[in-house]
């Protein structure tokens, strides 16, 4: 599935040349980008989906989504880091734009940082990962663009 703004319209074109224009566009309202993503086991397939949220101080926000479907069954574990990798790879796609235009970047795990649920599992090592790249690292429950905007698109 081509990205496409959360509210159904596709992206004409490449992320990238989108990206870019809303941060020309934005300049002056001090956005920050938050990236997350989410998956969703339905029967024997995964769905995943990535959001690319970009937050306008005090004045709302907008995201782009992208989802794909994988035939492949994963441990909690592995699924969780699954997403956490899907984040990492489109904010390594995106961050010399926000470097160029000095927006700063969150990347967001759906992984609960209570250990009473399933999905902390994964928490120190997706920590690890994002905080390794270089990355602001939020989780659940600060996680919003991977679990209220990504999920949206899953659920």
């Amino acid at each position: 599935m081509p990205w496409r703004k959360l509210e159904g319209e596709v992206l004409q074109n490449d992320l990238k040349i989108e990206v870019e224009a809303v941060l020309k566009r934005e300049q002056e309202n001090k956005l920050k980008v938050c990236i997350g993503s989410d998956s969703q086991v339905k029967g024997i397939v995964t769905e995943f989906a990535t959001a690319i949220v970009f937050l306008r101080k005090g004045s709302g926000g907008f995201a782009f989504v992208n989802k794909y479907v994988s035939k492949r069954l994963y441990g909690i574990k592995e699924r969780m880091l699954h997403e956490v990798s899907d984040s990492i790879k489109y904010a390594y796609q995106i961050c010399p734009l926000l470097d160029k235009y000095n927006v700063q970047l969150e990347v967001h795990a759906d992984i609960n940082s209570d250990p009473n649920f399933k999905s902390n599992i994964a928490f120190k090592e997706a920590m690890g990962y994002i905080l390794g790249m270089g990355y602001t690292f939020k989780a659940k429950p600060n996680a919003f663009a991977s679990t209220y905007c990504a999920g949206k698109v899953v659920s």
